[in-house]
């Protein structure tokens, strides 16, 4: 059909009125323009979908749901999504003007590929954006294609995709029956992970997008205890129904490992230190023994000492982040 867009743009929108127009704006700016937007607001109430409305371009279409979480509002962008790809933005996130373009080039030149990603800058409070601490597994830029290993770049630095990030041919989410609704955390690296098990991935260092962790009501800030990572148990059932190639299996356990560590930490900030010592008793790992231990220690000291060492961590980093960016400034030459 004449009128089908090369790619279908997804935002889940919960209660992100302040951030929206700047998430819509950035997709309109893209230099590749063929594309639909599909915003699915669950249940807000702020003015955020008025915000959407007020946005006079036919490419953009509001669905409007009862509040389901966000997987289930991702879901539903799927469903709506006419594209064969599908790419991804959260709504408080924003993305650089050749995002599109560069994830339309991974799609071509890797049709094999499960999903497609690029890299992305980290915007703090108070800072500029930063490129995320991604794994020396990553081949240096301005390399991009196939990584080679998912999981082993998962594992020692951050994510190689995010949910603001990475396109994803509709077939593929449809085998994978989309995102996971049981999970309010690690929803959507659960659905890279069970990807990957099955295709490459794809990587670019060029089109980046901006994950922006100084917006308000992110899930990732939620303190609520998590008994366990929902991809550690999809591993596991692939690692003892003997699923995972022997190449993959030494990646995917300290990938595992990684998940468990992290869900220790959120355990510890739900002062919940009796899951975190239950989950980092089932971690094994070779590399990461030393992250496995420093949030065991924390698993037996009392709430309120981890309470004082985050607050004095933060204001620590609050003051580095400010040095650095006036260390910059000062830098800068000056115009005549």
């Amino acid at each position: 059909m004449a009128d089908v867009p090369a790619v279908s743009v997804v935002i889940p929108l919960y209660n992100k009125g302040p951030y929206i127009a700047r998430a819509l704006n950035s997709v309109l700016a893209q230099t590749f323009q063929d594309f639909e937007v599909i915003v699915v607001d669950d249940g807000s109430t702020d003015d955020g979908a008025a915000v959407v409305r007020g946005f006079d371009d036919p490419r953009i279409r509001l669905i409007q749901q009862e509040n389901q979480g966000v997987s289930a509002a991702r879901n539903r962008g799927i469903e709506a999504a006419r594209a064969e790809l599908v790419a991804f933005l959260d709504a408080d996130d924003e993305w650089l003007a050749g995002h599109l373009e560069v994830l339309l080039r991974l799609r071509d030149k890797y049709p094999e590929a499960g999903a497609y990603g690029t890299a992305y800058l980290v915007k703090r409070k108070d800072s500029k954006a930063c490129v995320a601490a991604f794994s020396d597994d990553i081949p240096r830029k301005p390399w991009e294609g196939l990584l080679p290993s998912y999981f082993k770049a998962a594992a020692f630095g951050d994510p190689p995709i995010s949910a603001s990030t990475v396109a994803i041919p509709k077939s593929v989410l449809t085998e994978m029956a989309g995102f996971a609704t049981e999970a309010w955390w690690g929803e959507d690296t659960d659905l890279w992970g069970r990807i990957a098990l099955k295709y490459p991935i794809a990587f670019s260092w060029d089109g980046m997008g901006i994950y922006h962790t100084e917006a308000s009501n992110r899930a990732c800030n939620r303190t609520e205890p998590v008994e366990e990572n929902i991809f550690v148990r999809t591993a596991k059932e692939a690692l003892e129904a003997g699923e995972i190639p022997d190449a993959m299996q030494a990646d995917l356990r300290e990938y595992v490992a990684k998940k468990q560590i992290e869900t220790a930490w959120f355990n510890i900030r739900a002062k919940r230190a009796d899951l975190a010592r239950t989950v980092l008793k089932k971690c094994v790992t070779r590399e990461l023994i030393r992250k496995k231990y420093w949030a065991l220690f924390w698993a037996y000291v009392p709430s309120s000492a981890y309470e004082l060492a985050s607050t004095t961590r933060q204001i620590s980093m609050d003051i580095l982040y400010r040095a650095q960016e006036d260390y910059t400034n000062i830098r800068k030459p000056r115009k005549i």
